[in-house]
């Protein structure tokens, strides 16, 4: 059997898993929701370990590599042996009463210098367990535990906490001790971080000689799976609503990030709204009954701000703005319509802050995530947004696994690619 690659992706609700080939063909694909929650550490961990046992043997044997593409911003404290210090921070949660601290750390602004960010997570953090702990984003954490080594992070998971990707640093106040201690060392997404620990390869049944390759932010995975063309926008239609395109140079504004994958910029913002507010409401089961009896081709009515709870990161960055779900109408159906159109509304609010601040207007979008499944929900969409939208059914663990096969296809001798 050829070799293959194995990509995580460690989402909101669950994890996934992909198997490729050396063709990007998907060979094996499964996976498992989260049994206690996203700020459970050690969910994340039974999680990978469950779904690697369920790869037939012969496949497991063949994998030469591994990327992982975690939430980005669910930040945990751990020690240097990558023990946990209580649950982790969640991408969402907003930590605030660090403003001075935060200014005086990112004084030049930008995705860390907000109280939804990572780095008022790691002052909540720091607060709790004291000055020596370590700062880990999800992804960076797993990586970890599958080296036997937590000194590593991948640098677009660690926007938020205040890497600078342009110049390739830290911003100065966190080069200082003590949080030049706390804070990993920063790889480039593709890069090799080294070899899986004997431990943990004996443990999970890989072989001994897999590479850990730096991954990608989940909504990152999810681009790339798409393999997206100029004039694409992406929209993620997951627990939350995530909007990305590639742009030639990097755009700034509030709640926008922006990473570099396979040498182009991809720039975007991620809201809070999303999946999961639906699921506060209605089951999966009852979500596609009540979807059956909406006419897209109408509108309801209804002026709804479907977010979660208090507090939006993009495409406005207000840490108090509210969720407006009232007045609910007596038919469960016209609700949902509402709760989609003002998802529609968002994303739509989304893409129209891009374009204002230097990005293409995309001629089509590809959705992908859950919801993407939803022909109403893209009805409406399409209306509200006035494009194309398309439907892709990659996931978001195929695109993490391309960027493990490009970097270890990057490391043989050309006589062994070919």
């Amino acid at each position: 059997m050829t070799s293959l690659v194995l990509g995580i992706d460690l989402g909101t609700s669950g994890v996934r898993i992909a198997v490729l080939d050396q063709g990007h063909s998907l060979q094996y694909s499964d996976s498992i929701p989260y049994k206690l929650g996203l700020h459970r550490p050690d969910d994340w961990t039974r999680a990978c370990s469950t779904l690697i046992a369920g790869i037939p043997a012969e496949q497991r044997s063949n994998i030469q590599a591994l990327a992982v593409d975690g939430t980005s911003g669910t930040l945990l404290a751990c020690d240097l042996e990558g023990r946990v210090q209580g649950e982790a921070l969640l991408y969402s949660e907003v930590c605030q009463g660090f403003e001075q601290q935060l200014h005086q750390l990112v004084p030049e602004g930008g995705p860390a210098s907000s109280s939804s960010g990572s780095l008022a997570r790691a002052l909540q953090l720091t607060k709790l367990y004291g000055p020596t702990t370590l700062l880990r984003h999800q992804a960076d954490w797993i990586n970890g535990w599958f080296l036997g080594d937590w000194s590593w992070g991948e640098e677009g998971n660690n926007l938020r906490l205040g890497w600078n990707l342009e110049r390739e640093c830290w911003p100065a106040p966190l080069t200082q001790a003590p949080w030049n201690e706390r804070l990993p060392v920063i790889r480039a997404s593709g890069d090799q971080l080294g070899q899986i620990s004997k431990r943990r390869a004996k443990q999970l049944g890989l072989p001994s000689d897999v590479q850990i390759i730096a991954g990608t932010t989940d909504s990152n995975a999810a681009v790339l799976a798409t393999d997206p063309g100029d004039d694409d926008g992406i929209t993620v239609l997951g627990t939350t609503l995530v909007m990305k395109r590639f742009t030639t140079v990097p755009i700034r504004g509030p709640g926008i990030t922006c990473h570099r994958v396979g040498g182009r910029w991809l720039c975007g913002g991620s809201s809070n709204a999303g999946a999961g507010v639906l699921r506060q409401f209605f089951s999966d089961e009852l979500l596609t009954e009540l979807s059956r009896q909406i006419n897209p081709d109408t509108n309801s009515g209804l002026a709804f701000r479907p977010l979660p709870r208090p507090g939006e990161r993009f495409p406005v960055d207000d840490p108090s703005l509210m969720p407006i779900l009232e007045p609910r109408p007596v038919s469960d159906a016209l609700f949902l319509q509402g709760l989609l159109e003002g998802l529609a509304d968002i994303e739509a609010q989304g893409w129209h802050t891009l374009t204002a601040l230097g990005a293409k207007p995309p001629k089509r979008l590809i959705s992908i995530g859950g919801g993407a499944r939803n022909p109403q929900w893209r009805r409406i969409r399409e209306r509200r947004l006035g494009v194309p939208v398309i439907t892709s059914q990659q996931q978001p663990a195929a695109g993490v696994a391309r960027l493990a096969l490009a970097s270890l296809n990057e490391s043989r001798p050309s006589t062994e690619q070919g």
